[in-house]
């Protein structure tokens, strides 16, 4: 009998549907809420849909990478895999709360481990009064976007736009323009992780804005605060010299 109770769950690819019946078939199975860990095979999509999935819990996950992308994922191997994850490194992240509220009045909440991200939903820019901690800090930002990452998500889409990569430990958030026109040479801002970020919708009708939340989407918003929940913590972990502050620092080296 495997030492250690574990919980196996695979994205929908003959790859990954292989491995799990071959690492069930190795070390059993078990319900997530008696499990020790949880196994999740995938790509970084999928580990992030496995963190949602035991949001609250407070259960590690271990990732292996049976996808496309892979930075949240340790390398696929089925040998001595309890022992692998009894000495892996663990990190601690706390995911975003967005709060947005939309054209109608209704008020939709979702968190978010990567970014928040506000995109125009039309053919216009979208035009956008950003707020840190109710004192506004740019009157109009003419764009196609702005995102709030995590130090987890900075390599995601906040690297794509530009964005800074902050190592895991920061006590701070990326604010991050995508495709800005004016001010033309805005790139972003950096604000302290228990700041509230509020995005202003200028415009909403003419110029539509969605945002999303680690791809959950609420369409027409008018306004978006965000902020660092400290209430949730989700435990990732890497094998042993490969953790997320190593392979943030080699993201940056490479």
């Amino acid at each position: 009998m495997c030492p250690m109770r574990l919980h196996f769950r695979a994205v929908d690819t003959p790859l990954a549907r292989e491995g799990l019946e071959r690492l069930i078939d190795r070390y059993g199975q078990v319900p997530p809420e008696e499990a020790e860990a949880v196994v999740a095979l995938g790509g970084d999509g999928f580990m992030l849909e496995t963190l949602h999935a035991v949001e609250g819990r407070e259960i590690p996950v271990y990732g292996m990478n049976r996808g496309t992308v892979g930075f949240l994922m340790n390398g696929y191997r089925e040998d001595d895999l309890p022992e692998r994850i009894a000495a892996a490194e663990r990190a601690v992240i706390n995911p975003l709360r967005m709060t947005a509220t939309t054209l109608d009045g209704e008020t939709r909440e979702a968190l978010a481990i990567n970014e928040v991200s506000l995109l125009r939903s039309g053919p216009q820019a979208a035009k956008l009064r950003i707020s840190v901690d109710g004192r506004m800090r740019l009157e109009e930002l003419v764009c196609d976007g702005c995102l709030v990452a995590t130090p987890a998500g900075s390599t995601a889409y906040n690297y794509s736009a530009h964005g800074p990569i902050l190592p895991i430990g920061a006590e701070v958030l990326a604010v991050t323009a995508i495709a800005p026109f004016r001010p033309r040479r805005w790139r972003g801002a950096l604000v302290p992780k228990s700041a509230t970020v509020r995005f202003d919708v200028i415009e909403p009708d003419k110029r539509p804005v969605r945002a999303d939340a680690d791809s959950v989407p609420v369409r027409r918003v008018a306004a978006v605060e965000v902020r660092s929940e400290p209430s949730v913590r989700h435990h990732l972990l890497f094998d042993p010299g490969h953790g997320l502050e190593e392979r943030l620092l080699r993201e940056q080296f490479a």
